[in-house]
């Protein structure tokens, strides 16, 4: 089981968790502006780009505070490149970068994505669509896969064994690179300076002088750059290294770094039982609201959570699967209907994956600034979210 990478309740100590309709994800701005000023002042440093990684969090509300620090986004695909550029969060008439990158295109799709792209990453030299965005004037890159295992499980590790993200550097010949404006990697999850500075180190020992044909390098995401213990100067010491060197454009993809710890899911208990073990059931679910807690597996973070404490529970989800439980908590008084609990660090890899499984209806999201105590509820869903979705 992963370990969770929560710093903590930070300002959410003092939010009152019955202000909001549950289940809701609560969006603290002031957090949110807080991780963007680190990731400004890294860009600014290293004369990085950086990018944000709408896979991790798509909060198109926040549109403009984002823009206000990053230097566009990064997409996966279609529709994520249509919503950068029609919500605002990668504006072409502000010069905003919008680098797309999937591991295969539709025919019917690949006109519109060069339309929209600035950049257009290929899986492999001989991909799709590589024909298609040269012609059309876009920038084509091709991502690799530098063979150097560092993730800490194999599902989120892209130099897993048989991964199919990236060409394999060891098979990359000079022709095959020759016709690629840029570089692109992914090989982190979660992670500090260190992995990206071996994996780096492994790029450059087995591509060389290459590197200097290229006019940017991207080195995608799973950086977890805003965490108080992650070298950042490690990081900016880097990125002005490679640009100095190969005279190439740096890129990064930050996702998760920029809503780490400025969000959390609040929800209610709905009743207790006991079953050799008490359990509290919830109208959260891990299966619907937080697929990660069971998809990687990782107990999330508890506000209020002790490790000792007289009472324990096991929080379970509204849905039938039987693997639908956040965990064991434990708690100073006994849970009864109507108690609020409240995950932290949950507003990345959370509202992008949520589903509609068993009827359960999706979380409301809210956004609260803790400077100023404001909140507000953007957006409520009905049944009409879980009708839409079938036939």
């Amino acid at each position: 089981m992963l370990p969770t990478q929560s710093g903590g309740p930070g300002a959410f100590d003092q939010f009152d968790l019955n202000r909001v309709p549950t289940p809701c994800y609560v969006v603290d701005v002031e957090k949110i502006r807080s991780n963007l000023e680190v990731l400004r002042a890294i860009a600014d440093r290293s004369g990085a780009n950086l990018l944000l990684a709408l896979k991790a969090f798509s909060m198109w509300s926040l549109s403009e505070l984002i823009e206000e620090y990053l230097d566009g986004c990064c997409a996966s695909g279609l529709w994520e490149a249509r919503l950068a550029r029609e919500k605002g969060l990668a504006e072409k008439s502000k010069s905003k970068i919008l680098s797309t990158y999937s591991p295969a295109y539709r025919s019917t799709e690949i006109n519109e994505i060069c339309s929209l792209s600035d950049h257009l990453i290929f899986n492999h030299p001989g991909s799709f669509g590589v024909k298609q965005a040269s012609e059309a004037g876009v920038s084509v890159g091709l991502r690799i896969n530098p063979e150097i295992s560092l993730g800490h499980d194999p599902k989120y590790d892209p130099s897993a064994e048989n991964s199919r993200l990236g060409y394999p550097i060891s098979h990359l010949s000079e022709e095959q690179i020759s016709g690629f404006d840029g570089l692109h990697f992914h090989n982190l999850c979660e992670q500090n300076f260190s992995p990206l500075d071996k994996t780096w180190r492994k790029v450059e020992k087995d591509l060389g002088n290459r590197l200097n044909q290229f006019d940017w390098v991207n080195m995608g995401g799973g950086h977890h750059c805003t965490r108080e213990d992650y070298d950042r100067d490690g990081l900016i010491n880097l990125l002005v290294e490679v640009s100095k060197k190969y005279n190439v454009q740096t890129y990064l993809e930050p996702g998760e770094a920029v809503a780490l710890d400025a969000g959390i899911l609040v929800g209610e208990v709905l009743d207790t039982m006991n079953a050799d073990k008490d359990h509290a059931l919830l109208d959260v679910s891990a299966t619907c609201h937080a697929p990660d807690v069971i998809e990687a597996p990782y107990r999330p973070a508890l506000m209020g959570d002790l490790d000792k404490g007289e009472y324990r529970y096991l929080l379970g989800g509204s849905s039938c699967l039987t693997a639908d439980c956040f965990g064991e908590y434990g708690f100073d008084k006994k849970l009864k209907r109507g108690d609020r609990v409240a995950f932290l660090d949950q507003a990345h890899y959370t509202m992008v994956k949520t589903n509609t499984f068993n009827g359960v209806p999706l979380p409301s999201i809210a956004l609260w600034n803790s400077k100023t105590d404001e909140l507000s509820i953007i957006k409520k869903f009905g049944y009409e979210e879980f009708e839409n979705r079938l036939s």
